[in-house]
């Protein structure tokens, strides 16, 4: 099947900015007095000439339409553990069919996917798939979940869409893994066919976003408290502790209590460990001793359910029942090494519930990677 040359994006997400003389950002400015398009979709709002694209790479304006241009084509397409996205309390060792495309809406210096995300190259979507392509694959393959990530599906809203929608005919589950840089606008058409989320929570300070990412915290926390107070969406959260730059104690302190105070202590919370990458490979990884005290700083404000992730560490990626402290999930990487849990989903010693969603037993997927070709 030949994969689509581009999407025409609906007219609820963009629209006709007249006469845009005073636009300040001069990047995507064209020649003064003409008319531009604005995208809706993500709080960076471009502004774009014909031929023009956004920030993202993939969301280009041809005359007098906005379109995505990479529907139907990847970056490339694998099953992976769920554990990966990382999401620990949904459905815990099974498989994920996933994919991503090019481009993203923020610019993170320290991306870790940047050979995708940062993506200005046609060659980096090579593969191609079809949202029904897709469903019947995740089917196919023994896969419960299709997850849009790599890069953000925030941006390949369409193609995440339609794939959601093909996927809920097939009775598969989808995933984000997202930066949730989207805005109010925007945000119910794309959680609406969402099942679970993993928003990335940079740090904790604006200035953080703004220096290192070109993006706003407050949009990213607002995102967060729709997903948990206004869907129905399973949510986790993720930090990647970057050594020097949002790990101090006052920062994961203060972000701990945000979670606690807007969400509760139910949210599981991943800290993982940054290695130096694109435009940050000055920065020293971050030390386990680091993701180890991050975690008891969280546990310590009242969080129940802390994570740590991109290092080996059992007690940190082992799930423990709040009430009793038995150790219900016990994880040694990705695979799944003792389960706790009764069919129910609830603690086997006490009879507590584990917040989240699981099967009656265990998942045995583990730490397999299978990648997938499709034949066009």
């Amino acid at each position: 099947m030949k994969p689509m040359s581009h999407y025409e994006v609906p007219a609820e997400f963009w629209h006709l900015v007249v006469n845009d003389e005073a636009l300040e950002d001069k990047a995507l400015k064209g020649k003064a007095g003409k008319d531009k398009i604005q995208c809706d979709l993500c709080p960076r709002f471009c502004h774009l000439s014909d031929g023009q694209r956004g920030l993202c790479f993939v969301r280009e304006r041809r005359q007098d339409q906005l379109i995505l241009n990479s529907y139907g084509r990847s970056s490339g397409f694998c099953i992976d553990p769920i554990e990966k996205k990382p999401l620990y309390h949904y459905y815990p060792g099974s498989p994920v069919l996933s994919f991503g495309t090019a481009g993203c809406n923020l610019a993170c210096k320290f991306c870790q996917n940047w050979d995708i995300s940062k993506s200005r190259q046609v060659n980096s979507m090579a593969s191609s798939a079809q949202p029904r392509q897709l469903a019947e694959a995740a089917l196919q393959s023994g896969c419960e979940h299709i997850a849009f990530t790599y890069n953000d599906p925030v941006i390949f809203f369409e193609y995440a869409r339609d794939t959601a929608l093909a996927c809920r005919e097939l009775g598969i589950n989808t995933v984000a893994v997202t930066a949730g840089y989207i805005t109010e606008q925007a945000r119910p058409a794309f959680f609406e066919f969402i099942d679970a989320a993993n928003i990335d929570l940079k740090a904790f300070n604006e200035d953080f976003y703004y220096r290192l990412c070109g993006g706003q915290l407050q949009s990213v926390l607002e995102t967060i408290e729709y997903v948990h107070q206004e869907t129905d969406v399973w949510l986790e959260l993720t930090t990647l502790l970057i050594p020097g730059h949002n790990d101090s104690e006052a920062e994961i302190r203060q972000l701990a209590e945000w979670v606690l105070e807007h969400l509760g202590p139910q949210v599981p919370l991943h800290f993982s460990a940054f290695h130096p990458d694109w435009k940050m490979r000055n920065v020293a990884p971050t030390p386990p001793a680091t993701l180890h005290r991050a975690r008891q700083l969280a546990l310590q404000t009242g969080l129940q359910h802390v994570y740590t992730g991109n290092i080996r560490d059992r007690e940190g990626g082992t799930s423990y029942c709040h009430h009793c402290g038995q150790a219900l999930i016990v994880r040694d990487a990705y695979e799944i090494e003792a389960w706790h849990l009764d069919r129910e989903g609830a603690c086997a010693n006490c009879g507590s519930p584990l917040p989240g969603f699981f099967h009656g037993t265990a998942g045995q997927w583990g730490n397999r990677r299978q990648v997938l070709q499709f034949n066009n």
